[in-house]
């Protein structure tokens, strides 16, 4: 038998602020890598060829790049097989960014996931009743009552509409 395993990708960048930046995972959560604390824990704050990454002006131009966060500013190079030398952007690697990340909180989210928790608990019902009914998972219901992963809106109008027995009303405000 074949065992799953799960790499860390990255979707999006969200934000860049100063040498943090917000990303969203395959797994559905927006998160911020903290720069500062990975660069020192790393040994990166150290190498005099990176420095540039510390000038907010050269970080904020991090782009999305293999599903990973790389800098093509920064000059890096390798050599090929025949010997030449071949620049390449600076990257690091989707896993060590998962490892520096903390989850980001949305007040949007939170509120959602609070609203929802609600509602199920007004219900009667469990996680995994609430999963059961609107055709989830029990860990993506926590998931988002705790605030750990975006819904799509699909999903929301299901677990609302199919498993809360309620009316879904959204507005833009």
């Amino acid at each position: 038998m074949r065992l799953k395993i799960k790499i860390p990708r990255i979707l999006k960048i969200n934000w860049i602020k100063d040498l943090s930046i917000s990303v969203v995972f395959n797994n559905g959560e927006s998160r911020i890598v903290d720069f500062r604390k990975l660069f020192a824990d790393t040994g990166i704050a150290d190498n005099k060829a990176l420095s540039a990454l510390y000038k907010p002006d050269e970080f904020a131009k991090a782009d999305l790049n293999n599903n990973t966060v790389s800098w093509d500013n920064i000059g890096q190079f390798i050599i090929s097989r025949n010997n030449e030398k071949i620049a390449v952007p600076f990257e690091i690697g989707a896993d060590v960014l998962l490892k520096y990340s903390q989850p980001e909180k949305s007040k949007v989210m939170i509120k959602l996931g609070k609203l929802i928790r609600d509602a199920r608990l007004k219900s009667g019902m469990t996680q995994q009743e609430l999963a059961l009914i609107s055709g989830t998972s029990r860990t993506y219901i926590s998931r988002i009552e705790n605030d750990r992963s975006d819904i799509e809106f699909g999903t929301l109008s299901k677990i609302v509409e199919t498993g809360l027995g309620k009316r879904l009303e959204i507005s833009i405000k």
